[in-house]
């Protein structure tokens, strides 16, 4: 073999070298996360910084790689053929092939031997291996790339620039590369990672919780005016202690004239034990702080927030006209990231959807239609200004009373089971075998 065909054969396996080069860089930049860069870089990893400019400007660098992988392509067809039908010419002639069909199949075996390489080699393996090792293969490839986008910066402006003038011509203006996710690709995103193990199911009900948290008012979560337990200025120091007694509560509202629409303040229960304690002659005026108002539309962030400002762990929920339309607690708002907490006192307390049957619940009042929907594929008709199944019965049949039963369009049948004056506490519902078989 003369030193002409070696060092054409050298050639050849660099190109194919080179375009498994600009096909691996150009998955693995594409591959990568920002969010993933900006934690490396936070780390003090020294070569990232070349990454983000990669991903940054990444229009311009996966340009560069398909003006790597052409050029690659186009000098392993001028040299490849060539290179591979000279080697295997003579075998042919050896065999007393004909020196026209030895040309042809020479050739033929050439082009295939070549593609398989380039296809092989140069496309497929890399591409395989910049997806499952996107980070890492950034990492080793991003110097390189970098440079060799600066070293072509000519020919890589003029390219883009003749492209960006031919989408124009046809009325199309070039967009730029979106790195940010939508809250619906965010949910894919983490329902994947729960499915392949990534984060478990407490995570990822976390996740799920703060996006409906965003969703949710004072309103929606408050406990209604008719449930306040409060205190009020005018009662004596027996009648103070049997509320404690019979409410496990750590604060009180404090009414004046036991009117609920006239809140004075609050009053922490551990603070105001220590004082009369104290000062056996202690009043409750003088333990009062000062309530938190949230008008009931306030999104759950932002009553988080201002009772977070003003250190405080319970505010007052006032309707449209001023009134006192229930009581927030930061207790109730944490429960909508992390779940129910229990303490000592909450062994009563059941669950806002309990499943007591094969196909029964029984349904706190205050749960949320949206929230059945979610669950249960419920749709609810005539539901327009009404939030919660209580006051979609009552919306649904007037005067309803405890044990009353409502059946929906759908088959499934609501029964009243508890009411505490005209407030339905907690609904009865038996869902139709057919709704419950396609959910």
């Amino acid at each position: 073999m003369d030193s002409i065909l070696m060092i054409n054969l050298l050639l050849v396996i660099l190109l194919i070298g080179l375009t498994a080069f600009f096909v691996g860089a150009e998955f693995a930049v594409v591959k990568v996360r920002m969010s993933r860069i900006d934690q490396l870089i936070a780390e003090g990893n020294k070569a990232v910084p070349i990454v983000k400019k990669l991903v940054t400007d990444l229009d311009y660098y996966l340009s560069a790689c398909q003006l790597g992988i052409t050029v690659t392509a186009l000098g392993l067809g001028w040299l490849g053929e060539p290179t591979v039908e000279k080697i295997l010419h003579p075998l042919f002639d050896s065999l007393g092939i004909t020196a026209s069909l030895s040309a042809v199949i020479s050739f033929a075996v050439a082009f295939a031997l070549v593609t398989f390489l380039h296809v092989v080699i140069g496309e497929l393996a890399p591409k395989t291996l910049a997806i499952q090792y996107a980070e890492r293969l950034t990492l080793i490839i991003s110097r390189p790339l970098y440079w060799f986008g600066k070293i072509m910066f000519p020919a890589i402006w003029a390219l883009n620039g003749s492209a960006r003038l031919l989408l124009r011509v046809f009325g199309v203006q070039p967009a730029g590369h979106e790195q940010a996710h939508s809250e619906e690709e965010l949910k894919i995103i983490m329902t994947q990672s729960y499915k392949s193990g990534e984060i478990n199911e407490t995570e990822l009900s976390y996740m799920e919780n703060i996006f409906a948290f965003d969703e949710r008012v004072a309103k929606d979560i408050m406990i209604p005016r008719v449930q306040m337990v409060t205190l009020d200025l005018a009662m004596t120091s027996e009648e103070i202690f049997a509320t404690i007694d019979e409410f496990p509560h750590t604060r009180f509202p404090v009414t004046e004239n036991y009117d609920k629409d006239h809140i004075v303040g609050f009053v922490n229960v551990k603070d105001m034990l220590r004082n009369v304690v104290k000062e056996p002659s202690y009043k409750l005026e003088n333990g009062l702080h000062h309530i938190v108002l949230i008008n009931e539309q306030t999104p759950l962030q932002h009553a988080m927030v201002k009772m977070q400002m003003e250190r405080v762990h319970i505010a007052l929920v006032i309707d449209e006209f001023g009134g006192t339309a229930g009581l927030l607690t930061l207790e109730d708002i944490l429960e909508e990231i992390v779940g129910e907490i229990r303490d000592e006192f909450d062994e009563d307390e059941r669950p806002d959807i309990e499943q007591v049957g094969e196909r029964q619940y029984n349904i706190n009042g205050r749960v949320l239609l949206k929230d059945l929907t979610e669950q249960f594929g419920i749709e609810f008709e005539n539901k327009e200004g009404i939030d919660t199944i209580a006051g979609w019965l009552q919306y649904q049949k007037a005067g309803i009373s405890e044990g009353d039963e409502i059946v929906s369009d759908e088959g499934n049948k609501w029964t009243v089971n508890e009411m505490e004056n005209y407030q339905i506490l907690t609904v009865g519902l038996e869902m139709n075998k057919k709704q419950e078989d396609s959910e």
